[in-house]
């Protein structure tokens, strides 16, 4: 397998349950960076978002971010790829996502907005501390939502639900692609929803990156846990499932590695290609 590109998402995937890479995963990764190969991480986070492991590894330089609504060039600056949900969808979600029992931000413009009401209540929808910080860090209130989004030049990248009733999850989850079929509607955490523009997709991001960089499908490898890796997984030359995958991941993927606290990537790397 002659692998030149190794796109990974992060939360569940690259990193383990301390938020942190181990130094087997780093030295692999180093190893495969000197055999010639390209990482990128892939996520759903903003791209100013990136843990600290994540911006150390070595020569690290494109980033696919909000689940594929960004291609972003860290050494030129430089935005490569962008996808949009035009405001009128965003402002009808909003009005439905409102009658759930869930709160809601969304990505615009680089930065991610809630409504104030529903920042105050974000302690009780993190079921982890992480998550909590990873949210207070991530969105800004405002007391106005739809006069927020309104005043971008550009639509929103991505909104993002969080339930911590799992009988409404599942139903939003059957109903939204249903109201919004020109959206592309995932997961990847088990009490959140993301919905994006379709062409705002891992899969469609990493097609891009995979041409733009002149490279063949083949040469492609991608490592995915959540419902919105799974779009990459397909694309890549090889999509490769966390052993602590979704179902529909593991179906969808190629391969199966361990689990993100097993060194999942590190050890399929190492024993398989590296």
């Amino acid at each position: 397998m002659n692998i030149r590109l190794i796109a990974f998402d992060l939360d569940g995937t690259l990193l383990n349950s301390a938020k942190s890479i181990s130094t087997y995963t780093k030295n692999i990764l180093t190893r495969a960076v000197e055999n010639g190969a390209t990482l990128v991480p892939a996520t759903g986070r903003l791209q100013l978002g990136l843990p600290k492991d994540v911006l150390a590894l070595p020569s690290l330089r494109y980033v696919i971010a909000i689940n594929g609504a960004e291609v972003f060039d860290l050494k030129e600056h430089q935005l490569l790829y962008q996808a949009e949900l035009n405001k009128k969808d965003a402002l009808a979600l909003m009005e439905y996502m409102d009658t759930l029992p869930a709160i809601y931000g969304w990505y615009q413009g680089g930065q991610g907005f809630i409504s104030t009401g529903y920042y105050k209540r974000m302690a009780e929808f993190a079921y982890e501390p992480w998550l909590l910080e990873s949210m207070k860090n991530a969105y800004t209130s405002t007391d106005n939502p739809a006069e927020t989004l309104l005043k971008h030049e550009n639509g929103p990248q991505k909104l993002q639900l969080y339930f911590t009733d799992m009988r409404a999850r599942e139903e939003a989850l059957r109903t939204i692609p249903r109201l919004f079929p020109q959206c592309a509607v995932s997961s990847s955490l088990p009490i959140n929803i993301e919905v994006n523009a379709a062409n705002a997709t891992k899969g469609h991001a990493l097609a891009f990156l995979t041409e733009y960089l002149g490279l063949k499908k083949e040469e492609t490898i991608a490592f995915g846990d959540g419902t919105n890796d799974i779009s990459m997984l397909r694309q890549a030359g090889t999509g490769v499932a966390m052993g602590n995958a979704a179902p529909e991941v593991l179906e969808a993927a190629d391969q199966v590695t361990g689990t993100n606290d097993e060194d999942g990537i590190a050890s399929f790397l190492d024993s398989v290609i590296f």
